[in-house]
């Protein structure tokens, strides 16, 4: 399976494709990053200069591509198109070549509380709406997908179990960026993750579970 990893020099997109690069089950990675003076990842690791905001640069990117992992968000700014630009016309870009490509699978990371538009996050130029409009069209969109929507991001990973649950069910929590990219890798493998929003967080008194099992104790 070759993977593209969109977002790869991010903090999440980052833990994506180095565990990628380096599980051990002979996946091909390739990175779509904006900068290559910031891909410094093993040699393994395909890098494609591309934008998620310029079509044509994509297809080049994805063909040959089996499943694409999406790890993007716009960053923090005074500009209030970033949201809209970067988390819903990207992804609706990449969604839209994806299907002329016919990629198989469409991993993206999304957020918690995407359904609260009264969230404090809103506030920020409507950044969690614009992933709520993404994941629709991405729902809509015929190509089979996971949606992740992982709690508040940590750096370092406490140890704690992964609790993952449906969507709209999970209003709280953190998960560490490992963990994140973790859930993404495995969702590629597993069948009870096809055409699903899971949300995740991790919690201390929660039981260890296999992803298979996480993936299926959630309603498709």
């Amino acid at each position: 399976m070759k993977v593209l990893v969109v977002g790869a020099t991010g903090k999440t997109g980052r833990h994506v494709t180095e565990q990628l690069s380096t599980d051990g089950t002979g996946k091909t990675v390739r990175a779509l990053v904006r900068d290559r003076a910031k891909a410094d990842f093993a040699d393994t690791v395909e890098v494609v200069v591309g934008d998620v905001l310029k079509p044509e640069t994509l297809q080049a990117a994805m063909t040959g591509c089996d499943a694409i992992i999406c790890a993007t968000g716009a960053a923090p700014s005074f500009d209030f198109t970033g949201p809209y630009q970067v988390d819903f016309v990207g992804t609706k870009n990449l969604v839209d070549v994806a299907k002329a490509e016919g990629i198989q699978r469409f991993v993206i990371v999304s957020s918690l509380c995407v359904s609260k538009f009264f969230h404090p996050l809103n506030l920020f130029w409507l950044v969690l709406f614009w992933k709520q409009q993404a994941e629709q069209y991405i729902v809509k969109s015929g190509l089979t997908y996971t949606i992740v929507r992982p709690g508040g991001l940590r750096s370092e990973d406490a140890g704690e179990a992964i609790v993952m649950s449906a969507a709209d069910t999970l209003f709280d929590g953190g998960i560490a960026r490992q963990k994140v990219a973790q859930v993404c890798i495995a969702a590629l493998g597993e069948p009870t993750a096809e055409n699903k929003i899971v949300e995740i967080v991790t919690r201390p008194e929660a039981s260890e579970q296999s992803f298979e099992n996480l993936f299926a104790g959630v309603a498709g």
